[in-house]
């Protein structure tokens, strides 16, 4: 696996060279990869405190709650993009020390946590709209709450892993 990993890492090596002695490129790249997390997070976040407040109110502020919901979704999904194609060029600067970083995985699992837990936020949001936002006991509240919850906690703890990743790369 080290072979393979050196071999990216050598076909790799002009980026890392560009990014490397570069700061405008490498402080522009990390910029817009905090920018996507701040504006991504912050929507999801924002919209997760939204959702549980919500859960409980009448069934005009639940629509228009879960009707918010299904809006932040766009801008949220962006800014995930943004943060991809980001991390994608950051990862490629220094292969040898993110593939075998077990931070570095660690970040990733929690990313793809986010995005399964993102589904089913997503999933139930739907069906919910559809009911005309259900009752406040409907078992899927209870779910949409707990994806809220996770939701936060999760983006909090990608922030903490990609904190301590920077200061070990």
């Amino acid at each position: 696996m080290h072979g393979i990993i050196h071999t990216v890492a050598q076909i790799l090596s002009p980026w890392q060279s560009i990014y490397s002695n570069s700061k405008a490129v490498s402080s522009g790249i990390t910029f817009v990869h905090l920018a996507g997390l701040l504006f991504a997070g912050g929507f999801a976040v924002a919209a997760d405190r939204a959702t549980l407040r919500a859960g409980r109110s009448t069934p005009e502020r639940r629509l228009d709650a879960l009707n918010e919901l299904d809006a932040v979704h766009r801008p949220v999904l962006a800014g995930l993009g943004v943060i991809f194609a980001s991390g994608v060029l950051q990862f490629s600067a220094d292969v040898e020390t993110f593939a075998t970083s077990p931070v570095y995985w660690t970040k990733m699992s929690l990313v793809a946590l986010l995005l399964a837990n993102g589904y089913v936020l997503k999933r139930t949001e739907t069906t919910l709209r559809a009911r005309g936002g259900g009752q406040p006991h409907d078992p899927l509240w209870n779910r949409l709450r707990t994806s809220s919850i996770a939701s936060a906690i999760l983006w909090a703890a990608i922030v903490l892993a990609g904190t301590i990743l920077n200061s070990i790369s």
